[in-house]
């Protein structure tokens, strides 16, 4: 084992070396970072487009543009009637000579084409692996006659640790939160249920045994049971259900007025929480 980040007497920290631990911090894909204009494209003329400053990190190689600066991209033009694709990269070389590496931006120039041209090819490559050559696409370059049209993102802006901390707790705290609402809510059911009524304002709807059975419980009551009711028909009975109202061990739903005497359909969901229920004073 060798020290990395640690002084030796002697330059001793490799590229690889720095490249594998940014990925093993942020991840081995490529990314731009939040900072700086995050290199923001500019179309500046139909010829030229302009990246703002912004750092990114390739495969664990890490490039910018200083800030307050941008780099200056040429754009072939386009032809009359025609319509092409440009791509935007930001190219890993490294010369097979000399070991000499850089990061780079570079346009590679679509085909055109009378309709759906083509984005051009790029070259993936691994940097880590010994590939000489490795784009990180950046941008496509819409170019419809002599104008660009549009220049559409590619790249994947990543946070940082705190932004990404920051998240985690407000994920946790919003858990909680649901959590503290739905904490003593142990069983829940919904349906629907006929039942015959009279020309009366409410009628009986569920027994304690009845809830017990369909909630698979044995101690229902008006102490740990709410029972959410609707008219599931209004065309069959023209009341509006009011709400429920429990009564000699037993849920009624209750109406705006006299029903006609007859069936009425009950929409309805029962929540229990008969466990661990919590009594607010």
């Amino acid at each position: 084992m060798e020290i990395i980040t640690g002084y030796t007497g002697k330059p001793h920290v490799t590229s690889e070396q720095d490249r594998d631990v940014n990925i093993g911090v942020v991840g081995e894909g490529s990314y731009v970072l939040r900072t700086g204009m995050q290199l923001a494209a500019e179309v500046s003329s139909n010829n030229e487009i302009k990246i703002r400053d912004g750092v990114l990190m390739h495969q664990g190689c890490t490039a910018s543009i200083k800030k307050n600066t941008y780099d200056s991209l040429t754009i072939t033009n386009g032809s009359q009637g025609m319509k092409r694709v440009d791509l935007i990269v930001a190219r890993y070389e490294k010369n097979q000579d000399n070991g000499i590496e850089s990061l780079d931006l570079k346009v590679i120039q679509g085909t055109p084409a009378e309709s759906n041209p083509a984005a051009p090819q790029y070259t993936e490559g691994d940097i880590q692996a010994g590939d000489y050559v490795a784009d990180m696409p950046m941008y496509q370059v819409i170019i419809e006659g002599l104008n660009i049209t549009e220049v559409k993102k590619m790249f994947k802006v990543i946070g940082s640790n705190k932004n990404l901390s920051n998240k985690v707790a407000e994920l946790n705290e919003n858990i909680t939160s649901v959590k503290s609402v739905n904490k003593n809510i142990t069983k829940m059911i919904a349906g629907s249920k006929v039942v015959n009524a009279k020309a009366s304002t409410s009628v009986q709807v569920f027994t304690n045994s009845e809830i017990n059975k369909a909630l698979g419980v044995t101690n229902s009551s008006n102490a740990n049971t709410v029972v959410l009711m609707t008219n599931g028909d209004g065309l069959a009975q023209k009341v509006h259900v009011e709400g429920s109202t429990y009564l000699n061990s037993a849920w009624h739903a209750t109406f705006n007025q006299d029903a006609s005497a007859g069936s009425i359909r009950i929409n309805y969901v029962i929540f229990y929480f008969g466990y661990g229920a919590v009594t607010v004073e």
